[in-house]
């Protein structure tokens, strides 16, 4: 069945008024190789010490029919392993890549290593994509030379630009592709069924089009379902955030592949972008909050559908639910039975971008010939037949854009996608990047900050919880624009039993409250009990009251510890939860829960958010507050 709307159709006839007539490209290959592979190790020190960095020719698109396969060299490591202390070779990668990243070195470092002499151990870690292109940009100041990565290994080379926008001068030019993952839209099975993607794929602009359809599932039978709910990570943040705004912006422009920088700046553009935005309910920092969000919502009696209808993620992140693998955090992952409704990958009629996983050396005086010599071996072996059958391994495409076949059937992965788009060039990725503040949905949020007693404990010896919560609020308060509604307030219970100081700041535009807030931020102190259900309760409530359906409204709960009123509750756990799983069907309000030091309660603040659809924050080490935070509101 597929869906033919009159809202649909009239967003067909406005578009074509200025919309260049779409031609279809020709396949392309996401990924272009550089190099086969790296040659003698001779040759990797003459690469690694060079005094300059030319940009390599960037070889034209070939079209998937002429290309031929790249025949991967077996793997030669050394007969012997070096002698010790071993060189080693920190990776970083994205949240979304990393265990591809961990298998590759898992891979390499199981053979015996021998680059100059010393034995080789690669280590990895991992950040959000946007995270890691600052830190690059910035040199890593807050690591040790020890700890700095010689290999930056992104989700996807748009990062590679992101960083160079904000002054990375460490990145060479000989980085290429460890393997990809297509960037799709993942429904569940009941929803592509009923509305007809899972037999012809929609173009980026029916998708679209279709969020902005309140109505859309009551027309097709199916008013359990509710509104279209469309998933999307922060753009600034994850990769597969980032697509969907080039789809977005590609879309309402007139061809996705075609987009250009002149085009994200055109205002009819623009304001169809921020309309599509509307649909969004709000954004995550990683494909797995929101699949950890769906699995919940089926695993306490209901359907994935109640949490979303579709979400723009990567192909990995298909496999992973389908095979019932989630993680709340990004991090913890958690192996559970598969879910009954599995996701359905949909690939959009007019192209799908992949995110091509570029394997860049860093420069950088904390690097040593010989790390950087066995940095460019690393790099070696990702291509290697060992190599990239561990990429196939770990759920991605290789080198030749095949998939493992297992992998292939447990996600429902289209083996052949009809078309992929080339990666934006690097204008356009930062003219999107730059455009993300004017388009996307505007908040209405009220930060609820714990005050009781308990806030005064000192942390460190020049500040206590209460002094770093608020430097962190002010801080996170930077995210926000003209156009968002932004307030403060603060819960304690007085010895009367009434909830102080309560409202500080309210709600109102942010171009004109800032100060404001900052003021009453910087006046609160601690005092009382700590009355959490009934702050919970009663400001939830009073955000659905001036609830709309064009922002995302929600309330941001920093807690340190249990609900403990001085005089009897007002009201207690389940009730809450109750009322605010009422709320949640009607004028939904997000309770984004931050646990702040170790008193904190985690279970009740998890519930708190898990029953609004929110996401839960661990910040129960109170230092990590302002990063804490500051990841927080990227979900507006």
């Amino acid at each position: 069945m597929s869906v033919n709307t009159s809202a649909i159709e009239e967003r067909r006839l406005r578009r074509r008024q200025r919309r260049r007539r779409f031609v279809m490209w020709t396949s392309i290959v996401s990924i272009v190789v550089l190099v086969a592979a790296l040659g003698t190790i001779g040759t990797l020190v003459v690469s690694a010490l060079a005094a300059t960095d030319e940009p390599a020719a960037e070889a034209p698109p070939v079209p998937e029919a002429e290309a031929e396969l790249i025949a991967f060299p077996a793997d030669e490591p050394a007969a012997t392993a070096g002698t010790e202390p071993c060189a080693t070779v920190p990776v970083l990668s994205s949240f979304e890549n990393a265990g591809m990243v961990e298998a590759l070195a898992a891979a390499y470092n199981a053979a015996p290593r021998n680059v100059a002499g010393s034995c080789v151990t690669v280590t990895t870690s991992r950040d959000k994509s946007g995270v890691a292109a600052s830190l690059v940009a910035e040199g890593f100041p807050q690591l040790s030379a020890e700890a700095k990565p010689t290999i930056w290994l992104p989700d996807a080379s748009t990062w590679l630009e992101v960083a160079r926008d904000q002054g990375a001068t460490a990145l060479r030019a000989d980085g290429a592709s460890a393997g990809s993952s297509r960037i799709v839209l993942a429904m569940p099975g009941p929803l592509a069924e009923a509305i007809g993607w899972d037999a012809e794929p929609p173009t980026w602009d029916e998708v679209f089009a279709a969020a902005d359809d309140a109505e859309l599932w009551n027309n097709l039978g199916h008013p359990e379902w509710g509104a279209f709910k469309l998933g999307k990570t922060s753009p600034v943040v994850a990769t597969s955030g980032e697509a969907a705004m080039f789809a977005s912006f590609g879309a309402s422009a007139g061809s996705v592949a075609e987009l250009t920088a002149a085009q994200v700046a055109d205002p009819a553009v623009v304001d169809e972008v921020r309309a599509h935005e509307l649909a969004t309910s709000h954004y995550m920092a990683t494909p797995e909050h929101f699949l950890w969000h769906a699995r919940q919502a089926e695993d306490t009696g209901g359907s994935s559908a109640d949490f979303l209808s579709a979400v723009i993620v990567d192909e990995k992140s298909v496999w992973d639910y389908n095979r019932g693998i989630t993680s709340r955090d990004g991090i913890t992952r958690v192996e559970g039975e598969p879910p009954q409704e599995q996701l359905v990958p949909i690939y959009p009629a007019d192209g799908t971008f992949a995110a091509d996983n570029p394997v860049m050396r860093l420069t950088g005086d904390w690097i040593d010939p010989v790390e950087a010599e066995s940095a460019a071996d690393f790099i070696r072996f990702v291509r290697t037949a060992e190599g990239q059958a561990a990429v196939r391994a770990a759920g991605y495409r290789d080198l030749n854009g095949m998939l493992d076949a297992e992998v292939a059937s447990l996600a429902n992965l289209v083996e052949e996608p009809a078309t992929a788009l080339p990666l934006p060039a690097a204008d356009v990725v930062t003219a999107v990047h730059a455009a993300f503040p004017e388009v996307r949905k505007r908040a209405n949020v009220l930060f609820l900050m714990d005050v009781s007693g308990s806030m005064d404990e000192k942390i460190s010896a020049s500040e206590t919880k209460l002094s770093a919560a608020k430097n962190a609020i002010a801080l996170a308060l930077d995210h926000f624009t003209t156009g968002d509604e932004v307030g403060l307030a603060g819960f304690a219970q007085a010895v009367d039993g009434s909830l102080v100081p309560g409202t500080v700041a309210p709600v109102g535009d942010f171009g004109s409250t800032r100060e404001s807030i900052l003021g009453a931020l910087g006046g609160l102190t601690s005092m009382g009990d700590t009355p959490l259900y009934q702050a919970v309760d009663q400001f939830a409530a009073a955000q659905a009251a001036s609830w709309s359906s064009d922002r995302i409204n929600a309330i941001v709960l920093l807690s340190d510890g249990e609900d403990d009123p001085l005089n009897a509750p007002t009201i207690g756990a389940e009730a809450m939860l109750e009322n605010l799983r009422a709320l949640h069907h009607t004028t939904p309000v997000l309770v984004f829960t931050l646990a702040y030091g170790a008193d904190a309660d985690v279970a009740t603040l998890q519930s708190i958010s898990s029953a609004t659809g929110a996401h839960y924050y661990d910040a129960t080490d109170p230092r990590k507050i302002e990063a804490v935070l500051g990841d927080l509101v990227t979900s507006f």
